[in-house]
């Protein structure tokens, strides 16, 4: 009787950490009928023991997770019905403890407007960091540069489509060109928007490609604060 027998080789990707499975041949022998049983049901030992031992080394998997008791994070599965984002906030949690910091942070989001798109990715964003905006003052200047109504609504008329001056002095009820330039200036000094010359578009002011996620993400956070299902006490 002639065979041929496999192995399967498992190994975990990077991102996905799912086993995937691969097969190569081994050997290539002539065996009785009772050689070939006893050497199947020592394959099938030797599967079930890589099997094991591979699938409790797996980095950041779900076994491994639910194994692990966290000491200064608790761990609360099954926060949303989408079954990814449970296990992703569940990563977060591990992850915070494994790094011992105060916190992660996952977000990802699109943004289309005035035949433009944004798409962006962050994942695994240490809190500690962004708490460091504060103490070097970053969000101070930041919020100060836009925490005030005319520039926000430049921004929101330009976040819709691309506009001249005159075009945002209408559409921000503006006195004139010059109150409009007034407040757009520190808003050009954040590089938060700027002309759009790349389309030879000279005059036509757009909002800078890489800072619309973080100007639709400070909403979000807003959105956050104010949401009547959290919050309590008041803000004014």
């Amino acid at each position: 009787m002639c065979i041929a027998l496999s192995f399967q080789h498992i190994y975990w990707g990077n991102i996905t950490s799912q086993l995937v499975i691969c097969t190569c041949i081994i050997m290539e022998k002539h065996y009785n009928h009772e050689e070939f049983e006893t050497l199947k049901q020592e394959v099938a030992e030797i599967k079930t023991l890589l099997q094991s031992i591979l699938s409790s080394n797996i980095p950041d998997g779900k076994n491994t997770n639910n194994k692990k008791t966290l000491k200064n994070v608790k761990l609360i599965e099954n926060m949303h019905p989408d079954k990814h984002l449970s296990e992703k906030m569940e990563e977060l949690c591990h992850l915070t403890e494994n790094e011992g910091c105060t916190g992660m942070v996952t977000y990802l989001g699109v943004f289309t407007s005035g035949k433009r798109q944004s798409n962006w990715i962050k994942n695994h964003i240490n809190t500690d960091d962004l708490l460091t905006l504060i103490e070097n003052h970053t969000a101070q200047k930041i919020l100060k540069c836009i925490g005030n109504q005319d520039r926000l609504n430049i921004l929101l008329a330009i976040l819709k489509k691309p506009m001249s001056v005159t075009e945002l002095v209408a559409e921000c009820h503006l006195n004139s060109t010059g109150q409009a330039y007034h407040h757009m200036k520190p808003l050009l000094a954040a590089d938060l928007i700027t002309e759009d010359e790349q389309n030879n578009n000279k005059g036509i002011y757009i909002i800078q490609p890489h800072r619309v996620q973080g100007i639709i993400m400070l909403l979000t956070g807003i959105c956050d604060m104010v949401d009547e299902t959290f919050t309590k006490g008041y803000l004014e």
